[in-house]
C-alpha cells in the first residue's frame, strides 16, 4: 500500500490536495489519517468555518482554516489552485460527510487536477454509504440524486425523468421539503415502497418504512426533524407485451414506457416501416389528451 506523507515536498513541488470526509454525525467515526492529514496541511478549505472550527477545537487542531461554500466556490477555487500550486498542502471538508457528494468541491477538484496536482483521498463517512448498508437492499444497482431540485417545476421534470428507471432511487432531503418531494414523487413516481433513515450515526437515528403515501401521511400529521436520506424502490418492468398497432403502440410508449412524443415518434416509424408525419399527426393527438 501506497502512503502518501503530507511533509517533505521539494522546494519547488506542487502541494497537494487532500478530501477529507468528516463526520455525519458521530464524531468517533473520524478516522486516525483523518485527523492526521487535517493536523499537518497548511490550510483547510471547509463549507463553514464556524462548522468545522467547533470540530477542530474539539480534536485540538489548529490548521487555519478558509471557507468554500458554494456560492463562491468558482471564484475560491481559482485561489485555492494558486496555493495548490505554489506547494501548500490543502484540506478539503464539508459540514459533515464525504465533499463532492451532494457537497462543495467538485469544482475545486477537477480544476487542481487539470493543473496536474496530485489529489488524495481521505476515505470516511458518508450518508449515502451508510444508509445502503443499512436498508436491506438486494439489488446492487441504484441512482444517487442527491438533492432534488428545490424549484417544483424543476423538481417534477427531473421525478418524471426518473421514473422509469428500474433501478433504487436514492435522495438526500431537508425536513422543510421533504412533504413536497413525497407529494410529487406520489404524482410521477407512484405509490412505491420507501424508507427514509433520519439522523444517521447520531443518538436519534431512525429509519421509517412504508410507502410514498403512508410516509408523506405520516409527516404532514407529526412532523420530522434532521438530516434525511429517502431510499425509494424503481420502476417495476412492464408485464404487457409491445403491443403491435400504431393507437396502442403510441399509449404504450406515453403510459407505460413514459417516453417523449419525439422518441415514441421516431420508435414507431422504424418499427412500424411508418412516415413519420403520420405518426408524428396522431400521437400529437394523444400527447394533448394527457395534458
Amino acid at each position: 500500500m501506497r502512503h502518501i506523507s503530507v511533509d517533505n515536498k521539494e522546494p519547488d513541488q506542487k502541494g497537494r490536495l487532500y478530501v477529507v470526509a468528516t463526520p455525519i454525525g458521530n464524531l468517533g467515526d473520524l478516522s486516525h489519517r483523518a485527523i492526521a492529514t487535517l493536523t499537518t496541511v497548511d490550510l483547510i478549505a471547509c463549507e463553514d468555518t464556524r462548522h468545522t472550527k467547533n470540530l477542530c477545537r474539539h480534536l485540538q487542531i489548529n490548521t487555519p482554516l478558509t471557507s468554500y461554500y458554494r456560492e463562491k466556490e468558482q471564484e475560491k477555487a481559482g485561489k485555492l489552485l494558486q496555493m495548490l500550486l505554489s506547494g501548500k498542502n490543502i484540506a478539503l471538508v464539508s459540514d459533515a460527510g464525504t465533499p463532492a457528494v451532494s457537497d462543495p468541491g467538485a469544482v475545486l477538484v477537477s480544476k487542481a487536477r487539470a493543473a496536474g496536482v496530485e489529489i488524495v483521498a481521505v476515505a470516511g463517512p458518508s450518508a449515502l454509504a451508510a444508509a445502503l448498508s443499512i436498508a436491506g437492499l438486494t439489488q446492487t444497482s441504484f441512482f444517487f440524486g442527491g438533492f432534488l431540485p428545490a424549484n417544483k417545476s424543476d423538481r417534477r421534470k427531473t421525478l418524471r425523468t426518473l421514473s422509469s428507471l428500474p433501478f433504487t432511487l436514492i435522495f438526500y432531503e431537508s425536513p422543510h421539503r421533504i412533504s413536497a418531494t413525497l407529494a410529487d414523487m406520489l404524482s410521477f413516481l407512484g405509490d412505491r415502497p420507501v424508507q427514509l433513515f433520519r439522523e444517521l450515526t447520531k443518538i436519534h437515528e431512525e429509519c421509517q418504512e412504508g410507502t410514498v403515501s403512508g410516509l408523506y401521511n405520516q409527516i404532514i400529521k407529526n412532523g420530522i426533524k434532521g438530516e434525511l436520506v429517502l431510499i425509494i424502490q424503481g420502476a417495476t418492468p412492464p408485464s404487457t407485451e409491445k403491443p403491435d398497432n400504431l393507437e396502442e403502440l403510441l399509449f404504450w410508449y406515453r403510459d407505460t414506457l413514459h417516453s417523449t412524443l419525439k422518441d415514441a415518434v421516431q420508435a414507431i416509424a422504424e418499427d412500424l416501416d411508418l412516415p413519420r408525419s403520420m405518426v408524428y399527426k396522431k400521437a400529437l393527438s394523444i400527447w394533448q389528451d394527457s395534458v
